[in-house]
C-alpha cells in the first residue's frame, strides 16, 4: 500500500499508524500539512491503523476490515506514502536520518514517534514456552484464536483492564479461562475493594475462575494440560494456553538508542508541545512520558496528535499552538458484560474528601462519589454492575458544576425517589463531551443548527461517538430535544 511521490517538499517522518498516529495523519489533512510537508508513514504491522479499544469484538465475529480506522484511499488521496510490514531500526539525529527495518534509509525535517507500547511480561522461568502468548495486536487475536481450537483450558496473567478483555477472548472462544491476578482485587488501579468484590462476583458467575493474590513463579508442563503455573504459595494450576495481559511498557528503544531524553521508568520525555530533547522529533500517545506520566488510553492520545500536528502547522505559519496539559483518565467499558466505570479521585486521596456508598449485593451493583469535604463538589467515582449515570457524573466532575443538596441522589435508583439522570441541557457550551476527539457540547448544537439531523451527520460534521462511543448518549440527547424541545421539559417536570 505504498504510494510513492517525488517532490522537493520537506519530509515529514511518522513512525507508527496505531489508533493515535492515525488521528495525527487525520489533524495533518485536516490543517493541510499534508500539502506542505512529504508524509511518509512507517507500519510495522501488515495492516493499517485499527481499532484497537474493541479488539475482542473480533471473536465476536467482527473482521479486521471492520475494524480498521483509515478511510478507503486516504493515503493515496492525501498523496501519504504509507510502508506496511517496515518499522524504524535507528534514527540518526545529526544527518536527520531513520533507517528502517528494511534498510531504506529516509531523511526527515521532522520526525513524530507514535511507537505505542508494548505488553508487559513479567520474568516468569517458561515464558518463552509455545502456547504462551500476548494479548495486544490483530495478529495476537488471530493467533490466540488459532490456538484456542486445540485447547480447553486457558488462564490469562493479569486482572487489570487487558487482563480481563483477553479473559473475554478465551471465554468467547468456549475456553474454560482462569484469571490470575498478583493483586489483592481486579482492577486495581481503578476499582476500590468493594468494587472489585462485586466485580469478581459478577465475573465468577459467568465461569471464570478468578485467582487474586497470586504471585506465578515458573510455567513448566502440566500433568493433564500442557502447561502447569506453579505459584508462591506452593499451589498451581494447569491450562494449555498462557496470555499475559499485565500491563504496557512504553516502546522507547529507538529513541533510547538515539540519545533521546527518556523517563527512568521508561517512556520518551515530551513538553507541552509533545516536542523531545530534540526539538526536531515529537512523541506522541504511549510511548511519550508528560510530567512524569504515560497515558494508557486512548482520548490522552487524541489529544496529544492534535497537540503535535498544532506544533507543526506553527511551524508553517506562525499560528498560535496548541499546549499539552494533561488528560482526564477517567474510563467506562463493559468487561465481560459487566459495565464498570472509574473516574477522577476514584480512591478518595484527595485531603477532606467524603464518600457515598450504594450498594445492592442482589443485583451486584456498587456505585461511590468521592466529593468534596463541603459536599459542593463531585471529585471522582466508581459504578460497577451499572453504569448509567457516568457520562452526567463526569460531566459534573469536568465542569466543576455544583452539587444538588443530597449527592447520594444520584447514585441512587429512579424508583428511589431520586431525580431522573441528568442530560447534557445543563452543560456550558464550552463542556467537551466527546473526551476522543475533544468535540464541545456547542460545537455539537452548532452542527445541529445547520442541519445534522441524526447521529450519523453529527459523526461525519463533528467526529464526535466515533472513539470510544462513551458520549453517544449524550450527544443523542442533544438530538432528541433538537427535534422535540418539549420533551426536555417533560422530562424536569416528571
Amino acid at each position: 500500500m505504498t504510494h510513492s511521490i517525488e517532490s522537493v517538499q520537506p519530509r515529514l517522518l511518522v513512525v507508527g499508524n496505531g489508533m493515535v498516529g492515525q488521528h495525527l495523519l487525520e489533524q495533518l489533512v485536516a490543517s493541510d500539512l499534508h500539502r506542505h510537508y512529504r508524509i511518509t508513514v512507517l507500519c510495522a504491522e501488515p495492516r493499517p491503523a485499527y481499532d484497537r479499544v474493541h479488539l475482542t469484538s473480533f471473536f465476536s465475529g467482527r473482521s479486521a476490515d471492520e475494524l480498521s480506522l483509515v478511510p478507503v484511499q486516504f493515503f493515496e488521496r492525501h498523496g501519504i506514502e504509507l510502508r506496511l510490514n517496515e518499522g524504524a531500526s535507528r534514527i540518526d539525529r545529526e544527518a536527520r536520518t531513520v533507517l528502517t527495518t528494511r534498510g531504506a534509509v529516509l531523511g526527515y525535517e521532522q520526525l513524530v514517534l507514535a511507537t505505542g507500547s508494548s505488553p508487559f511480561v513479567p520474568p516468569v522461568p517458561g515464558r518463552e514456552r509455545p502456547g504462551c502468548m500476548v494479548y495486544r495486536t490483530l495478529d495476537d487475536v488471530e493467533a490466540i484464536r488459532r490456538a484456542g481450537r486445540d485447547a480447553e483450558v486457558g488462564v490469562v496473567i493479569g486482572g487489570g483492564l487487558l487482563g480481563l478483555e483477553a479473559a473475554k477472548a478465551l471465554h468467547d472462544i468456549g475456553l474454560q479461562t482462569h484469571v490470575v491476578e498478583f493483586a489483592p482485587r481486579l482492577m486495581a488501579v481503578q476499582v476500590d475493594d468493594p468494587g472489585g468484590a462485586v466485580l469478581r462476583r459478577r465475573i465468577s458467575q459467568l465461569g471464570v475462575l478468578v485467582h487474586t493474590g497470586m504471585n506465578t513463579t515458573e510455567i513448566g508442563d502440566g500433568e493433564f494440560y500442557r502447561h502447569r503455573l506453579s505459584f508462591a504459595d506452593g499451589s498451581h494450576l494447569e491450562a494449555d494456553l498462557v496470555i499475559f495481559s499485565a500491563g504496557i511498557r512504553p516502546q522507547d528503544a529507538l529513541a533510547r538508542e538515539a540519545g533521546l531524553a527518556v523517563g527512568e521508568r521508561g517512556g520518551v520525555v515530551v513538553d507541552d508541545h509533545c516536542r523531545t530533547s530534540d526539538s526536531a522529533i515529537l512523541a506522541i500517545g504511549e510511548c511519550a512520558l508528560w510530567q512524569g506520566r504515560i497515558f494508557g488510553l486512548v482520548a490522552p492520545g487524541y489529544a496529544m496528535a492534535r497537540v503535535a500536528a498544532s506544533y507543526l502547522r506553527q511551524l508553517r505559519d506562525a499560528t498560535p499552538a496548541m499546549q499539552f496539559q494533561g488528560a482526564d483518565m477517567s474510563t467506562k467499558l463493559k468487561l465481560m458484560g459487566v459495565d464498570v466505570a472509574s473516574f477522577g479521585d476514584a480512591h478518595a486521596t484527595t485531603p477532606g474528601a467524603c464518600c457515598y456508598r450504594y450498594e445492592d449485593e442482589r443485583r451486584q451493583i456498587y456505585k461511590k462519589l468521592v466529593v468534596s469535604e463541603d459536599g459542593q463538589r463531585l471529585l471522582g467515582g466508581v459504578l460497577v454492575g451499572e453504569a448509567r449515570e457516568y457520562q452526567t457524573l463526569l460531566q459534573l466532575m469536568l465542569n466543576d458544576l455544583p452539587l444538588p443538596e443530597a449527592p447520594e441522589q444520584l447514585i441512587l435508583p429512579v424508583n428511589s425517589g431520586g431525580p431522573p439522570v441528568l442530560d447534557a441541557s445543563p452543560l456550558p457550551d464550552s463542556a467537551t463531551l466527546c473526551q476522543c476527539r475533544s468535540v464541545s457540547k456547542g460545537a455539537i448544537c452548532q452542527a445541529i443548527a445547520e442541519g445534522c439531523a441524526d447521529l450519523q451527520a453529527i459523526q461525519h460534521c463533528t467526529g464526535a461517538t466515533t472513539g470510544c462511543g462513551q458520549c453517544t448518549p449524550l450527544v443523542q440527547r442533544l438530538l432528541d430535544v433538537a427535534v422535540d424541545p418539549f420533551d426536555d421539559a417533560r422530562e424536569k417536570v416528571a
